[in-house]
C-alpha cells in the first residue's frame, strides 16, 4: 500500500513540475529589463510627423481686441450677438476643422489653406502671419490642437479596441496601459506598429523588454496607428490543438488531486481496519 501511495504522489509531482516548467520567466514578461533602475537616457523619438488628412483641428484665435477675433473663432462666430441681433446666423455649427484628403482646411475669411505636413506650431505661426499681413489682427495669438487623436490596439491585450486621446502625444506604454496591459501570453519582444502617413504605410517592431524601445520612431504613437501584440509561442502551440487545453489541464489536475485524496484515505482506512 505504501508503494502505491508513493507512486501516486510521484506522478502528481511530475505533472505539477511539467505545468510550472512551461510558465514564462520573469525576464520574459518584464518591460525594459535591461536598463538599470537608477539610469537616465535622452528619448530621441518624434511624437508627431505633422498634420495629416482627416485630422480634426481645433483652432482658436486670441487678441487684446476680442471683437476682432469673432469672425475667426467657430464658437464665438456662431453665437456672436450684438445689440440683441445675431451677427452671423449662417455660421457653421460644426466644431473643428477637418483636414481634407488634399490636405487643406477652409478657415473663416482667409479661405482655403494647405496644412498637410505642418506641425501645429507651424500652422499657428502661418495663421498669425496671414492675419497680420492682411490687416485683420496685428497681435493675434493662435492655438492649434488635434481633436481626434486615436490609435487601435489589437492582439493579446486585456481589452483590445480603439483609444481616443484628449492630448496629442501618446507613448506605446501609455496606449497599453489604457487597454489593460498585455496578457501573460502577449509577446513583449515583438510588438508591431502599423503606420500610414502621406499615403505611405510602414510596419515597425518594438521590443518592450529592451531600453532601446525609447529610441524607436514608434515609441511615440502617431494619429491612426494600429498596435498589434502577437501571442507568444506557448499560446500559438496551444491554439494549434485546442484553445481550451489549459482549462482542460487545470480541471484534469483538480480531478486527479481529488481522486488521489479519496484513494489515499480509502487505502488508509483499509490499512487500519485490517490491523
Amino acid at each position: 500500500m505504501k508503494k502505491a501511495v508513493n507512486r501516486l504522489f510521484l506522478t502528481l509531482a511530475i505533472a505539477g513540475m511539467a505545468v510550472f516548467s512551461s510558465c514564462q520567466t520573469t525576464e520574459e514578461i518584464a518591460y525594459v529589463n535591461d536598463a538599470p533602475r537608477d539610469s537616465a537616457m535622452v528619448v530621441s523619438g518624434v511624437f508627431t510627423n505633422g498634420i495629416q488628412a482627416n485630422d480634426l483641428l481645433s483652432i482658436y484665435v486670441e487678441s487684446e481686441t476680442p471683437q476682432a477675433t469673432i469672425p475667426f473663432n467657430q464658437e464665438t462666430n456662431k453665437i456672436a450677438v450684438s445689440d440683441g441681433a445675431v451677427m452671423n446666423p449662417g455660421a457653421s455649427t460644426v466644431s473643428g476643422y477637418l483636414v481634407s484628403n488634399s490636405g487643406s482646411i477652409i478657415f473663416p475669411v482667409l479661405g482655403e489653406i494647405q496644412v498637410l505636413g505642418m506641425t501645429h506650431a507651424e500652422l499657428a505661426a502661418e495663421l498669425q502671419k496671414r492675419l497680420r499681413e492682411q490687416g485683420f489682427i496685428n497681435d493675434a495669438v493662435v492655438t492649434v490642437k488635434l481633436m481626434n487623436f486615436k490609435v487601435s490596439v489589437l492582439g493579446d491585450v486585456t481589452h483590445p479596441g480603439q483609444i481616443m486621446a484628449t492630448g496629442e502625444r501618446m507613448t506605446i506604454f501609455e496606449a497599453l496601459s489604457m487597454v489593460g496591459d498585455l496578457t501573460i501570453y502577449g509577446q513583449r519582444r515583438n510588438v508591431t506598429v502599423i503606420r500610414e502617413e502621406n499615403g505611405v504605410r510602414t510596419i515597425g517592431e518594438l521590443d518592450l523588454s529592451s531600453k532601446e524601445v525609447f529610441n524607436s520612431p514608434y515609441y511615440y504613437l502617431h494619429q491612426n496607428d494600429v498596435v498589434y501584440v502577437e501571442p507568444n509561442m506557448k499560446k500559438k502551440r496551444t491554439a494549434e490543438h485546442d484553445p481550451y487545453i489549459l482549462t482542460y489541464i487545470s480541471a484534469g489536475l483538480s480531478i486527479v488531486s481529488t481522486l488521489s485524496s479519496v484513494f489515499y484515505y480509502y487505502l488508509l482506512s483499509k490499512y487500519y481496519i485490517n490491523r
